[in-house]
């Protein structure tokens, strides 16, 4: 039988949980968490390790994976089994009903809002402090449309949206990202049908003076929402409008105007890329906003793990698929 004793290469799905790992700050989650944590009474089997639990819930969100396909990653794969911490020469691993629980407690107490804070509260801690303008977007979030379910219905919370010629079932995830650092600090999930703008002043931290936005928030300043905001709004130029900007020097100085405006609206496109591509999170998981709004909490925290490593010196690297 070969050993793996001496393997020197290094996955990137141990690179990449090697850095969350490294990047998390556990001690300051646990002690968050704990007080909602049930404690041993003498009477049963006792809970399994708060730590451990977090663990085998953060790996199954950077992997994008079920409870049923992390209970069994921790057996077949050494680097999960690794992050998480278990040892099955003598002990089994977590099952998937026990994740269940664990996140159903997180839920139910908005805990993943919590840990979300707490990340974010870390990251200021080491000087991305999140003061300066914000920037402001939203990304769909495709909903399964079948009916094959026990309610023979798709999911209510749900709605159709259009975008483009396409039209797109599911919902809609917004957020408010620092324009400095590029990190998130809101996080609003609605359904599908809602238009940009309406959240846009849900999305402010309210220290900032300046918020930029694309074309989805045009007209943002007349809402009676934003009346007492002394916030300057930078939005985009509706495409239709930008195609009619003539060769002049006024045409060409708009139209400079508008990269540049873009170039710093970017920094939010990077948080949906991490969020889709890297935690693989294109669908939704579960039926109803409030247990999908938990799920983006954590997400976001872990994409401003992330995108800090840049600010903290940490090598960035892709999850293997």
């Amino acid at each position: 039988m070969h050993s793996f004793a001496s393997k020197k290469k290094l996955t990137r799905r141990e690179r990449f949980l090697s850095e969350i790992d490294a990047a998390t700050p556990w001690p300051v989650l646990v002690a968050a968490l704990l007080p909602h944590y049930p404690k041993a009474d003498g009477r049963g089997r006792p809970p399994i390790g708060l730590e451990r639990m977090l663990r085998m819930y953060i790996a199954q969100q950077c992997l994008g994976l079920s409870d049923e396909g992390i209970e069994d990653a921790i057996y077949d794969i050494g680097s999960v089994r690794n992050f998480v911490g278990v040892d099955l020469t003598h002990e089994s691993a977590p099952d998937a009903t026990t994740l269940l629980k664990f996140r159903r407690l997180l839920e139910e107490n908005d805990l993943t809002r919590r840990v979300f804070d707490e990340i974010k509260a870390h990251l200021a801690s080491k000087g991305l402090s999140m003061r300066e303008g914000t920037i402001v977007d939203a990304t769909l979030i495709a909903a399964p449309p079948s009916t094959k379910n026990k309610d023979g219905a798709r999911d209510p919370e749900m709605h159709q949206s259009k975008k483009g010629n396409d039209w797109h079932f599911g919902m809609k995830c917004h957020i408010g990202v620092d324009m400095a650092t590029g990190l998130v600090h809101t996080v609003v999930g609605t359904a599908g049908n809602l238009s940009d703008v309406t959240q846009a002043h849900a999305l402010l931290h309210g220290g900032e003076k300046v918020a930029l936005g694309d074309a989805g928030y045009q007209e943002v300043v007349k809402r009676p929402e934003n009346a007492d905001k002394a916030i300057a709004w930078y939005t985009a130029m509706r495409p239709s409008v930008r195609k009619t900007l003539k060769k002049s020097k006024l045409g060409r100085a708009t139209e400079k105007l508008e990269q540049a405006k873009a170039s710093v609206r970017a920094k939010v496109e990077h948080c949906f890329h991490v969020l889709k591509c890297l935690f693989n999170h294109r669908k939704t998981r579960y039926r109803g906003l409030a247990k999908n709004n938990a799920q983006l909490f954590t997400l976001f925290a872990l994409t401003n793990l992330v995108l800090a490593r840049r600010f903290l010196g940490t090598q960035h690297t892709q999850v293997a698929s």
